[in-house]
């Protein structure tokens, strides 16, 4: 039976000098290219266990604040993945989670490397067109948040 799987969306960010830099990492498992943290929801999780989990397997951090939006997709792979059987694609919840200042400690077996950038930057970045709504959406809302 064909499914997708269920993930997270997390568009991390920190502010340093009054000002919002979001971090991109640079996927080498399964594809290459830039994207924010990401990750599977394991049976019995609640959302809020998996964002903090996923951003301290992928960065090292644990969360400052973590915010859910109402913004949800779905998406299919453009291939089959070995270590995914009989999983077509994923659907996702988008979350923001501020970070503290410290070092990044990247997941080696998933990325290759990671950059904190500003708002455009980011978006120029993202391999994506889902990854650039869903940043699109908590850059509004920070700057908002935040004036």
């Amino acid at each position: 039976m064909k499914r997708f799987r269920k993930v997270v969306f997390i568009v991390a960010y920190k502010r340093k000098n009054s000002k919002i830099k979001y971090l991109t990492l640079k996927r080498k498992l399964h594809w290459t290219g830039w994207e924010f943290p990401k990750g599977g929801i394991n049976s019995g999780e609640n959302l809020i266990k998996t964002v903090k989990r996923e951003l301290k397997e992928e960065t090292g951090q644990i969360p400052i604040n973590i915010k859910r939006y109402s913004k949800t997709g779905k998406y299919l792979y453009k291939k089959k993945l070995a270590d995914r059987p009989n999983i077509i694609g994923q659907t996702y919840i988008l979350f923001s989670a501020e970070l503290p200042d410290k070092k990044i400690k990247i997941d080696k077996n998933e990325h290759s490397s990671f950059k904190w950038t500003d708002y455009e930057t980011a978006l120029t970045l993202l391999t994506f067109s889902n990854k650039k709504r869903c940043l699109k959406i908590v850059n509004k809302d920070l700057l908002n948040t935040f004036k």
